[in-house]
């Protein structure tokens, strides 16, 4: 067999374990029912911590489950059941949910944790690949997590399985924070550091530009504002008697002008102008600035307040640098 021929076939391999899972999981999907609602239901009665728990590979999927629900409002932590009957039990309290996982339901490293979480009244989503396994009789919401078989040839390895006990602790997380209300502001103050918190964090009114801002009157003449076009960037805020911003005329503006007529300088800049400018606030996201910007195919728009005033105009050249993309 030829190099050619083992890489056609190696990305037939890769292939077919894709479609296998994303298969899994979509019949996961079509499963989930009224249990599902039940578990989210106990989760957000929790008054503590939802602790996360698995053996072997379970116990890696646990550890990820918990880390996504503590990013996304949810405080939670991850109990290696092993260790929790050696010393670790103490991190569970009275208030706490738990969240147990394992394919089979009946890994025994699991129960003696069982024991001690029913004992203290803690209650239990198990995520298992049987509803009539030891683990789901014990638990207190129970979940289907069942495949039909694992990705691996020898149906042996967990793959398909654990990819579906994922997925579905990604599904408890999003509905939770769903259910909370949590927001991209909430989002962002989990996640202060690096890139992702710059871009979360950042609003218009850090990158908007405040001094000489380009303005006009309606009554003024296109000459006036192609000079201010010139000077400021492309874009000139039209502003009524009241200090409103009423409409703006953009570079893209003044060359669609010129393509049709040469007798343009004195026409009064109402005749040119955008009647139903986009705006935006101070407070706005910065992230949210870039999303109308990229939509509606412009490269700058004013900031106004409250009231409409104009108060700055935000580029999206600033936006790009300063990291809110």
């Amino acid at each position: 067999m030829s190099s050619r021929a083992d890489g056609a076939e190696l990305v037939q391999l890769g292939r077919r374990v894709l479609e296998q899972e994303a298969g899994a999981v979509a019949a996961l999907a079509h499963r989930l029912d009224a249990r599902f609602a039940d578990a989210v239901r106990l989760l957000l009665e929790c008054r503590g911590r939802i602790v996360v728990s698995g053996v072997g590979k379970s116990g890696v999927i646990a550890r990820k489950i918990a880390a996504t629900l503590t990013s996304t409002g949810t405080p939670a932590t991850f109990l290696h059941a092993v260790d929790s009957v050696h010393g670790d039990l103490g991190i569970v309290g009275r208030d706490d949910a738990a969240i147990l996982i394992s394919k089979s339901g009946e890994t025994d490293e699991l129960f003696g944790l069982v024991g001690y979480l029913k004992r203290l009244g803690v209650r239990i989503v198990a995520i298992t690949g049987d509803l009539q396994s030891t683990l789901a009789k014990h638990a207190d919401v129970a979940l289907d997590a069942a495949v039909q078989s694992e990705a691996c040839t020898l149906d042996l390895a967990p793959t398909t399985s654990t990819t579906v006990a994922l997925a579905l602790g990604d599904a408890l997380a999003v509905a939770l924070f769903e259910a909370k209300g949590f927001k991209a502001e909430d989002f962002a103050r989990l996640h202060p550091g690096g890139a992702l918190g710059r871009r979360l964090l950042l609003l218009v009114r850090d990158v908007m530009v405040t001094e000489k801002l380009p303005s006009i009157g309606p009554d003024a003449p296109m000459r006036e504002c192609v000079i201010l076009l010139a000077e400021r960037r492309g874009t000139v805020a039209v502003v009524g008697p009241q200090g409103v911003v009423i409409g703006v005329v953009t570079a893209g503006d003044l060359t669609r002008l010129m393509e049709k007529r040469d007798d343009f300088l004195g026409l009064p800049v109402r005749e040119v102008m955008t009647r139903t400018p986009k705006l935006a606030r101070p407070g706005e996201l910065a992230s949210s600035a870039i999303n109308t910007l990229e939509k509606h195919g412009i490269m700058a728009m004013p900031v106004v307040d409250d009231h409409d005033h104009l108060v700055g105009i935000v580029h999206l050249h600033d936006l790009m640098r300063a990291g809110a993309a």
